[in-house]
């Protein structure tokens, strides 16, 4: 489904209420939908992308694997799955866990206001992220993403930032291996 440029505008209780256009709702911070993804690969680490710099707000940030807005009619796991493989270069099956609501002041005058799906996947494969959507990537261990969020926290996502502190990827980390 090729995005139109408008996301879902929700009430509190997450129940459409219309559709805006992407940047002025984030100027504006009416609360709509939204999907962050959360990918780990067998070995127990993370999947971070580093925003690219030229994106409307939170540029050259560390953040999760991918995250974006539903169209009007798609089903959010669809359109996670689609901005997965749009962003990052890969399809991997994923699986609902919740939903984080926030309202944050960013750079660029934005403002994030949002109930956001959050999934979670696990893949083992090639990474090759869309250079317009994300500068870098990288796997790491949840213990080194928090200790470098602790230490660094401006260079991370305020979304990221608030997923950790409500400890979503720590709740969901693979077992270990024994043997």
């Amino acid at each position: 489904m090729k995005t139109d440029g408008h996301v879902v505008l929700v009430d509190d209780r997450d129940r459409e209420i219309g559709t805006g256009e992407k940047l002025e709702v984030h100027r504006q911070g009416a609360l709509h939908r939204a999907f962050s993804v959360i990918i780990w690969d067998r070995a127990g680490r993370l999947l971070l992308q580093k925003r690219h710099p030229n994106k409307y707000h939170s540029g050259g940030l560390w953040t999760n694997a991918c995250c974006g807005h539903p169209q009007r009619g798609e089903d959010i796991t669809v359109a996670a799955r689609r901005r997965l493989e749009e962003e990052m270069g890969f399809f991997c099956q994923i699986e609902a866990l919740g939903t984080i609501y926030y309202r944050a002041e960013l750079d660029q005058g934005m403002i994030e206001h949002e109930i956001v799906h959050v999934f979670r996947g696990v893949y083992d494969g090639a990474v090759t992220p869309n250079p317009e959507e994300a500068e870098d990537h990288r796997w790491s261990s949840l213990q080194d993403v928090q200790a470098d969020a602790s230490a660094t926290s401006q260079s991370y996502s305020v979304w990221f930032r608030k997923y950790l502190k409500a400890q979503w990827p720590v709740a969901l980390a693979l077992p270990r291996k024994s043997g």
